[in-house]
């Protein structure tokens, strides 16, 4: 059962919280011990809120995850775990978070709190709406930067880092409801009514600006931040953030892959390579030249 109830909780989908360390990275702080303990505690903390709105959401797509093709085998929707443990384990979730939370940084508890409703209302509303429901969901890749930021002294974070993840997650959304539309196209069972107002075409002209706007947003980042070297080694790092994006649509159009996007970057050696040389490019530039 222990092993049903991480399973559950989606331990995979902790891989966006890497967004919470933008702060201390991108600010300088990585090697101030204080800063960089507080980013620990806080990507922590909110893996473990992520995993309560994911278990309340399972809840609450219960039928419609029943007619999904691999949604069917999550825990509750399988019926391995029960609903009332469900609802256990998340409401102790909920309360580790915002008590350990509120001692770690009243801002975090705050953004927490707005996450977790702002989550729970796209599962019950937002998810419906179409445009609105791509814009929530790049909206909690963007909270989870904001979380990094509340727990430790920001002294020059540039307002282009915030665009340039804006549009990047909503690159992997909309790419995420075109996989979910070819699914649902090929499987003849859609399990999320929204598709139905979604074409392909129009998804594609979307991915287009979007992916055009990372590129070009980091870009101007790379030249215009106020806390860069003066030397603009940083815009050495733009064709690591041009291959990526370029890898991720061709495994989005050509490979059909996306509807999941933690496992591209879980599974896609080419694309964890590439990202692991962009990491190690920052490191060098921001702290060691």
């Amino acid at each position: 059962m222990l092993r049903t109830i991480l399973k559950a909780m989606r331990p995979k989908q902790w891989v966006k919280n890497v967004l919470i360390f933008a702060g201390v990275v991108f600010d300088r702080k990585l090697s101030d011990p204080t800063a960089l303990l507080a980013t620990i505690e806080a990507a922590a903390l909110f893996s473990l809120l992520a995993s309560a709105v994911y278990l309340v959401n399972d809840i609450s797509d219960l039928e419609s995850d029943r007619e999904h093709l691999t949604k069917k085998n999550r825990p509750i929707a399988s019926g391995a775990l029960p609903i009332s443990l469900a609802w256990g384990v998340a409401l102790v979730l909920f309360a580790v978070v915002f008590y350990f939370g509120y001692q770690l940084s009243s801002a975090f508890a705050l953004i927490c709190a707005v996450y977790a409703a702002l989550n729970l209302m796209y599962s019950r509303w937002f998810k419906h709406m179409v445009i609105l429901d791509v814009l929530i969901l790049a909206g909690f890749y963007v909270i989870r930067v904001v979380v990094g930021l509340t727990v430790i002294s920001v002294d020059r974070f540039s307002p282009w880092l915030y665009l340039a993840t804006i549009f990047l997650a909503l690159f992997m959304g909309v790419g995420k409801r075109r996989a979910e539309l070819i699914s649902a196209q090929q499987s003849g069972s859609n399990s999320r009514k929204v598709l139905e107002l979604y074409t392909l075409d129009y998804l594609d002209q979307i991915i287009m600006i979007v992916l055009t706007s990372t590129i070009m947003t980091y870009s101007l980042y790379t030249f215009s931040a106020p806390n860069l070297p003066d030397n603009y080694a940083t815009m050495l790092t733009i064709p690591f953030v041009i291959y990526g994006v370029f890898r991720y649509l061709y495994l989005l159009q050509v490979q059909q892959h996306g509807e999941a996007p933690e496992d591209i970057v879980l599974s896609d050696r080419p694309f964890q390579i590439n990202l692991v040389l962009w990491a190690i490019s920052i490191l060098l530039i921001f702290y060691y030249f």
